[in-house]
């Protein structure tokens, strides 16, 4: 796989699956320093930073996108970490194509941010 930035995917170990989940899909956004911009750029257009933020962002994206992804990638973020399980290596792949080049620098997430509106989202 290319790089997964901002994202780390890992294979779940066998205690940590829920359901059909193999792989993980993780941002550390509290504590990652090379997140730290992305916190800032959230709150800009008036949203979280924390994990559900994102989640929500990306949740919502995949609904207009690739709804097919979202019966397979199931949501578990904190406010310290986005974390998605995945049922698949093939729907890590559909997510990355879709979501990665939005999140992948701040220019790209603060165009996407600039045609939101921040009253359809919660966190």
């Amino acid at each position: 796989m290319q790089t997964t930035f901002p994202f780390t995917i890992f294979a779940l170990p066998p205690e940590m699956r829920v359901d059909d989940a193999q792989f993980g899909i993780m941002a550390d956004v509290e504590a990652d320093p090379a997140l730290e911009g992305y916190f800032y750029l959230f709150e800009k257009y008036g949203f979280g930073g924390g994990g559900p933020s994102w989640e929500e962002h990306i949740l919502t994206i995949l609904e207009e996108e690739a709804p097919e992804l979202l019966e397979h990638i199931e949501g578990y973020s904190t406010d310290a970490r986005l974390l998605l399980y995945a049922d698949s290596e093939q729907t890590v792949r559909a997510f990355m194509r879709v979501i990665q080049p939005i999140f992948v620098d701040l220019g790209s997430l603060n165009k996407y941010f600039s045609q939101t509106d921040s009253s359809d989202f919660f966190a």
